[in-house]
């Protein structure tokens, strides 16, 4: 019989965007011309739940009685929630633009406790638009609403995961399975006839269930629980980042009465294999797979079949998920996250892996970070240009652990030389490749934002983290992305082991330096969590750490408790780090003690006051590589001819005269090196299909003139060098 996939997200991930994961399989099955069908149920339930109809029968149904005066507060103001609940939604998937001009009035949407920051944060919208306002009001609405589910009908519910808690860290599987045991919430309900309702549609003989995070977990078992009660015919699968890095040693085989599979890492292959498995009951070939037999779990891996290159995974897929109803929110006014959760993005990975692939604190033993295959710069704008025309949507996430420079460099020229109008972020290193001019290449491509790991601004800690870089470098590269016009979210990290309270004091007063510097605009604050893939969690001892267990759990096994030979409680740090965070994001305080931060003593800081400006001033790099490409961004100059005298001397010249999108400006050079000039830029511009490298121009020139580099160096190329010509 021929195999039918059913492809699933359970609640919940993001409510702007899908999650790529189902995406991803579906464009490689594209390629085997295997049918298969795809959802992401964690959208479905969100619009089930937050709908005119879906009010009405939560407040008929909360199990309990409000208790605290907030919840008391929406119950007796439900009337008005339903009312207006499905114009917020409609606003918010961008349908009803106009009622931003109604919730900004404060007067159309009920109020409930989460309103109450307004007063603290209305500075913060003083220049934001009337759209924006109106996004965050309507957050906090949804909020409000989703805190009286919290309280009165499902405790364990949250808009970006459910039940987390019963995902995190679940070493047994004892919480996890007694829950699945207890009726199915309000919530599970809503679930359950969603996928009811689809497998009765799809009818699939093959279930597959992708689990990102901890906060999937419940829901996927719920789901898997059902299928397995009503249709056992269906073989059910999990798969994802969940499993990836938590159910390496899984060995209770209770959780086998939910699942016939769970794969490990790249999803290709073993997908493939399971479907052989059930077309052929003779095959018995898995790759990376855990099966119940005779009562006992076992991990296959017999299969010879090697993983797909990048090349040949095909192009994702977003059909069947249902673009136009995410709802695009504002939580907090953090411009990083805000890009996570406003507008949708479609999801992409220029690099299988790390390039670095040394960081300790990572999972650096794991394929996802270990097997690194960067995809050609063609073929990622082939699948830019296939997934614009099939969703209409340009906006591009890269979703890669650190992208390379040189494949951003090469991605950003084939996006130019298309003519494509594109907008895209993603993560990097900050390390010194990203010159002044690759980050203006970058921009002028539609980069509008990069993300990348400060961790801890320390250089003792930096080298122990093997981060291959330095503070002062750190502060040299994000300049150079904030000068070009790229927002720089920095990811920062407390109590990693060793880190001393003068350490964190001292951290905290680099990215406070960073920020006043106007070099950072957003970061958030990570406490270090030890992983049992990185270098810390596998050699703890060259870390200063000591495990508190040694136990392998039965279920999941990642996140492993510790202690630190400092023995110092890096928790007390939190509020004070992020509460310091929030202001210098918003361009204030820099002038507060950084004791005001926190209701303990800490230390004061031995960082200089001036580190970071010394480190950002200026040093003209005369040193240009002859291999390094030289590229031209603007277009064709009008050239006139004229004739300058002086002391009786008379000399042929040109004048230049380009029209950049914001302005025109004129360059004045000698008749000769004008002409010459015209025509190099037509052989560098960046939609020629030849590369000439510094080099190539250099002896160019030099044949028909002396001394290049007076040339290069004067005051019209140094114009140009203002307004487009790079060197990269």
């Amino acid at each position: 019989m021929k195999t039918k996939l059913f492809v699933i997200t359970p609640p919940f991930t993001q409510l702007n965007t899908p999650y790529p994961a189902t995406a991803y399989i579906k464009g490689f099955l594209n390629t085997k011309n295997i049918e298969s069908v795809q959802a992401d149920l964690g959208i479905d339930v969100i619009l089930e739940l937050f709908s005119k109809k879906g009010l009405q029968d939560l407040f008929q149904s909360n199990n309990q009685e409000p208790t605290t005066d907030n919840c008391k507060r929406i119950f007796a103001l439900q009337d008005e929630y339903i009312k207006t609940i499905d114009p917020v939604i409609q606003f918010l998937q961008g349908k009803n633009p106009t009622l931003a001009l109604q919730i900004c009035q404060e007067d159309f949407l009920p109020e409930a406790s989460r309103f109450a920051q307004l007063e603290e944060l209305d500075w913060a919208f003083g220049t934001m638009g009337t759209q924006d306002k109106a996004k965050h009001l309507a957050t906090l609405y949804l909020e409000d609403i989703s805190d009286f589910i919290v309280e009165c009908v499902d405790e364990n519910f949250g808009f970006s995961r459910y039940a987390e808690r019963l995902g995190r860290s679940a070493n047994s599987f004892d919480e996890l399975y007694e829950a699945l045991q207890q009726k199915p919430t309000y919530i599970d309900s809503i679930l359950i006839s969603l996928l009811k309702a689809k497998i009765e549609t799809v009818k699939p003989t093959l279930f597959l269930i992708s689990v990102p995070f901890p906060g999937n977990l419940y829901s996927a078992f719920r789901c898997a629980q059902w299928v397995k009660q009503n249709h056992p015919e269906i073989k059910v699968s999990m798969g994802g980042g969940f499993p990836n890095t938590e159910l390496r040693s899984l060995s209770d085989a209770r959780v086998f009465e939910f699942f016939d599979f769970i794969t490990l890492d790249d999803g290709e292959v073993p997908i493939e294999e399971l479907i052989f498995n059930l077309e052929n009951p003779d095959y018995n070939l898995y790759k990376r797979t855990f099966l119940l037999e005779n009562g006992e779990v076992v991990y296959k891996n017999n299969s010879l079949k090697h993983d797909y290159k990048q090349s040949q995974v095909g192009t994702p897929d977003y059909s069947d998920l249902p673009l136009d109803k995410y709802i695009s929110v504002i939580e907090i006014v953090n411009p990083m996250h805000r890009m996570w959760s406003d507008g949708r993005w479609n999801k992409l990975t220029m690099a299988h892996g790390c390039y670095w692939g040394k960081c300790t604190f990572c999972d650096i033993s794991l394929d996802y970070i270990k097997v690194y295959e960067p995809v050609a710069a063609s073929l990622l704008c082939d699948r830019i240009e296939e997934l614009i025309e099939k969703t209409g949507q340009n906006g591009f996430h890269f979703v890669d652990e650190a992208a390379p420079p040189a494949l951003m460099r090469a991605l950003a020229l084939e996006i130019l030389k298309r003519k494509l109008a594109v907008t895209w972020w993603t993560n990097i290193r900050f390390e010194k490749s990203f010159s002044k001019d690759l980050c203006l290449l970058l921009k002028a491509s539609g980069c509008i934002a990069v993300s990348g790991g400060l961790e801890v601004a320390s250089d003792r800690l930096l080298k122990l983290i093997d981060k291959g870089v330095t503070v002062e470098q750190v502060a040299k590269v994000t300049r150079n992305f904030t000068e070009a016009g790229i927002m720089v979210h920095a990811y920062l990290m407390y109590g990693y082991p060793t880190q001393t309270v003068q350490e964190t004091v001292d951290s905290l007063e680099m990215v406070r330096q960073l920020f006043e510097a106007g070099v950072l605009q957003s970061g958030f604050w990570h406490q270090f969590a030890l992983t049992a893939h990185s270098p810390v969690g596998l050699y703890p001892e060259q870390f200063g750490v000591t495990k508190k267990t040694e136990t392998i759990g039965t279920f999941a096994n990642n996140d492993i408790e510790y202690s630190d030979a400092t023995g110092i409680d890096h928790d007390k740090f939190s509020f004070g780090l992020k509460k310091s965070l929030f202001n210098f994001m918003h361009g204030i305080c820099f002038d507060y003690e950084l004791q005001d931060w926190f209701d303990f003593k800490i230390p004061k800081t031995k960082i200089h006051p001036d580190f970071i400006f010394n480190a950002l001033e200026e040093q003209n790099d005369f040193n240009t590589k002859p291999n390094a490409k030289v590229v031209w961004l603007g277009g064709k100059p009008f050239a006139e001819h004229f004739t300058k005298s002086k002391k009786g001397r008379t000399w042929e010249m040109k004048a230049l005269t380009f029209h950049d999108k914001k302005e025109s400006f004129t360059i004045q050079t000698s008749k000769d090196e004008g002409e010459w000039l015209v025509e190099i830029l037509k052989k560098i511009t960046v939609s020629n299909p030849k590369n000439y490298t510094f080099q190539e121009i250099k002896n160019d020139f030099e044949t028909k003139f002396e001394d290049f580099e007076l040339f290069w160096y004067s005051k019209p190329i140094n114009t140009l060098r203002e307004f487009g010509l790079l060197v990269l």
